[in-house]
């Protein structure tokens, strides 16, 4: 297992989080629609059914991935999150990525601050060295 880094932690918060917020986000709309009924939670950030799944997946494999993959989660979800952050921004308040994941302003800034937190702790964690076997000398 890892020791403990900025990437084990990111990926630990992070994952709890978004887990979080994947479950949650079913009381407010559960529609799977294109993108079907939207609400906001909290009464900030639009979701869906779709969104709330995403959610639960990058969430439940940060913290399958704290242990042993935690720089690979974290500089992998930094990207993807970047990605939508930016296309979410392109799109504009909302409207949805591919017609069936909702966004609006603070969505885009929420996945910007947890895109720049991941790159960030992904490239301050070590990473991981093959170890050897050692083998007996005689």
């Amino acid at each position: 297992m890892q020791a403990s880094s900025p990437a084990k932690l990111y990926a630990t918060v992070v994952g709890a989080v978004l887990t979080i917020a994947g479950i949650v986000g079913f009381f407010y709309s559960s529609s799977f629609g294109s993108p079907g009924t939207v609400d906001d939670m909290v009464g900030i950030f639009a979701v869906n059914g779709w969104h709330n799944v995403l959610h639960l997946a990058t969430g439940l494999l940060g913290l399958a991935a704290a242990g042993y993959f935690a720089r690979t989660y974290a500089l992998a979800v930094g990207l993807l999150y970047l990605v939508v952050a930016i296309w979410g921004f392109l799109i504009g308040s909302g409207d949805a990525i591919l017609s069936i994941v909702p966004v609006n302003t603070e969505d885009n800034v929420l996945h910007l601050i947890i895109a720049v937190v991941g790159l960030a702790a992904g490239a301050a964690s070590p990473a991981r060295t093959p170890t050897r076997a050692r083998t007996a000398t005689a």
